[in-house]
């Protein structure tokens, strides 16, 4: 079996005080585990503090962002240098990285190449959107976003990322694909294109669901093989919800 690994998304908040103090909560409640990867993702300006506070703890550290190049003249972004020592995972393609800040098929590709090469995990995420899921194209939208996020990425390589499947019209939204919907975009569609891809390589790829996530359905995903954790919003806010997340996800798995 896949080592799940359960991600916090902070997205825009948390102090840097607050992000310290919330890791020091958390971190003590999850010291016995060891079969599922626990992640934060706090903002940039948490990101140091975060990550000298979870020194020697379960607990690691994604960057919610990436830039492909090394430095330059690209300003409010980070480089994978600057991650260095930092940030084990980055999440990369976003559907608020997508809408909001113009982030294209070719870019997430770019970040996901460099993330490798840099010696550090891409969160990839792809998802469609509600207008895109009632015309019948979703399977084929995130096959094509799997395919482009994977352009020049070997063989030898894939195994070193971790997608993440987010329906957009479950983002935030307080709606939430079923288990059964996950499952069949994340085992079928998701996973079947790795394969094309990739061969038996693809059933190294741990895969995420994402959107809505929390300690009331967590269950639901969990129970199914296919589904390998989840990227977390709001509920990654809450120490004991996050707490619930983990020990759910040990559960429905057998570990």
């Amino acid at each position: 079996m896949r080592k799940p690994i359960i991600a916090g998304n902070w997205k825009m908040y948390k102090t840097v005080e607050e992000s310290v103090a919330f890791v020091q909560a958390l971190a003590p409640q999850l010291a016995d585990v060891t079969t599922i990867d626990c992640v934060v993702a706090p903002s940039f300006v948490a990101l140091y503090s975060v990550a000298q506070a979870v020194q020697g703890t379960v607990l690691q550290v994604a960057s919610q962002q990436m830039h492909w190049a090394d430095e330059g003249a690209y300003t409010s972004q980070i480089a994978p240098t600057m991650l260095r020592g930092i940030a084990s995972y980055a999440i990369i393609g976003h559907s608020e990285c997508r809408a909001y800040l113009n982030e294209t098929d070719e870019m997430v590709n770019k970040k996901a190449r460099k993330a490798l090469a840099s010696g550090i995990t891409p969160i990839i995420a792809v998802g469609e959107s509600l207008e895109q899921r009632r015309s019948g194209v979703a399977d084929s939208f995130v096959a094509n976003q799997v395919r482009l996020a994977y352009d020049g990425i070997s063989a030898d390589q894939v195994a070193q990322t971790v997608l993440a499947y987010e329906p957009i019209w479950a983002i935030g939204t307080g709606e939430n694909a079923t288990g059964e919907i996950a499952n069949d975009m994340i085992g079928g569609t998701i996973r079947g294109t790795l394969r094309e891809l990739y061969g038996d390589a693809a059933d190294n790829v741990r895969i995420q669901y994402g959107g809505s996530v929390k300690p009331e359905n967590m269950a639901e995903y969990m129970r199914y093989p296919d589904i390998d954790g989840a990227l977390v919003g709001g509920a990654s806010l809450k120490v004991d919800a996050f707490v619930a997340l983990i020990r759910i996800a040990q559960q429905a798995k057998g570990l």
